[in-house]
Parts: C-alpha cells; structure tokens; sequence
C-alpha cells in the first residue's frame, strides 16, 4: 500500500481569506514526481500567476533534486504549469486581474490514480487587524476547549 503524501502550506489559512478553491493537476518530469513521492517538496513560499498565452503556473515551489537522478535531474525552483478547465482558468484570470486577488497552493498531493495534485485557492489578503483577530479567536477557542475538558 502507497503512503499518503500531503504537503501543507500552514501560513497560508493564516496570512489569506480563503474565496475559492480548485483542484489542479501539474506538469512534472519523472524526477520531480518521485521527490515528491519522497515528500521531498514545499509549497511554503509558492504561489500562482498567468503567463502571456494565458497559462496557470506555480512560482517558487521548492522540488529537490532526486537523490538518484543523474543528470536528467530537475531544477529545484523551476515554474511548473497547472492543468485546469478553460473556463476555470478563465474564471481565475479574471478574479486576478479585476478585484486583484492571489491564486495561492494550500496543499500538493498525490491522488488514488498515483497523479500529483495542487490544492490552489483564490484568496484576498487580510490585513495586519485581520490577523490579530485570528489569533484572538484561536486563543479563545483553546482556553474554551481547556475549560471543558476541566469541566468534565
């Protein structure tokens, strides 16, 4: 049996109001798929932007080398394209360039048919009040469960 792989983008949930979410698949040679079935990946500092031709690429996710790729190896920084419907690409663009939203990846993994797949999210940045209003609510929200499982 195959081990789930799922690569998280924590800070993400944090830093962006979550709008919409998609699942997209990606362009990958054989060297980066297998890095990242060895969980060899992040998508921390990644996030996604429309090329000229109208294409979804991921910027600055981080893929190392594979250990026993010669030198087909891949680049560990490279931009690779994402598969979507033409109308959700469309759709994503138009979100993007208008309201100027960010397409960010929340999560890469690895479906029952072995593909890769990226978790991307239109999202709103939330400003510096926004964040501390989600710290106080995690704090309350602890101190809650805290009291409860006292109360029991």
């Amino acid at each position: 049996m195959q081990q789930k792989i799922n690569i998280l983008n924590k800070k993400a949930k944090f830093q962006y109001e979550i709008l919409d979410k998609y699942i997209a698949g990606i362009v990958l040679t054989g060297t980066e798929i297998k890095s990242i079935r060895a969980s060899k990946a992040s998508i921390a500092e990644s996030f996604c932007e429309f090329n000229e031709q109208g294409e979804l690429f991921v910027v600055n996710m981080t893929i190392e080398e594979y250990a026993f790729g010669n030198y087909y190896n891949h680049k560990p920084k490279a931009e690779r394209k994402l598969l979507l419907n033409k109308r959700e690409l469309k759709k994503l663009e138009r979100e993007v360039n208008v309201k100027g939203n960010a397409i960010i990846p929340l999560r890469l993994f690895i479906n029952e048919k072995g593909l890769a797949k990226l978790d991307i999210a239109l999202a709103k940045g939330k400003k510096l009040y926004d964040k501390r209003e989600t710290i106080k609510d995690r704090d309350n929200k602890r101190n809650l469960d805290r009291i409860k499982k006292n109360f029991r």
